[in-house]
């Protein structure tokens, strides 16, 4: 199984996104993130969905993806040199005895302190999923109250559009 990125190109309207993640359930396939908004026309969508399977089995999603009106266009840009980017907000316990060190490993990340309670801070990351991965694995020992993470967006690299 091999993980493809595709980015698919919808009409902004209600119930399109239900339509395209039955599709995938209808098929007994487990969507491993998904994240759409807006392009820059406000009537179109843009949905990057990662998902495993064999290329045959994406060949076949493809098409049915196409059968749906809404749907405009679909490109698997697993193999294109693209730009990758995943954001994390990371709830941390953080009395003042560790502040100091979270300080240092948020800024050796290029991340952002965006909330600061009592006993807790909320830091904000941006980066392609390693990068999530390694700042959570380092917040990790002093405590993650909560975490939530965007999914995957990402596009082609230079004058393709994907």
């Amino acid at each position: 199984m091999k993980k493809h990125i595709l980015s698919v190109t919808v009409e902004n309207k209600p119930g399109v996104l239900t339509r395209v993640a039955t599709l995938f359930r209808r098929r007994g396939y487990n969507i491993e993130s998904l994240a759409v908004g807006e392009t820059e026309n406000p009537s179109i969508s843009r949905m990057t969905i990662v998902v495993n399977g064999d290329d045959r089995i994406i060949e076949q999603v493809t098409k049915q993806l196409y059968k749906l009106v809404d749907v405009i266009k679909i490109v698997d840009i697993s193999e294109e040199k693209r730009v990758e980017r995943e954001l994390v907000l990371i709830k941390v316990k953080a009395d003042a005895t560790v502040r100091t060190e979270i300080v240092q490993i948020v800024e050796i990340f290029r991340a952002r302190i965006v909330d600061i309670g009592r006993d807790s801070l909320i830091i904000e990351a941006t980066g392609d999923s390693g990068k999530i991965d390694a700042i959570e694995d380092s917040l990790r020992p002093f405590g993650i109250i909560e975490l939530v993470r965007t999914g995957k967006i990402a596009m082609v690299r230079g004058g393709s559009r994907g």
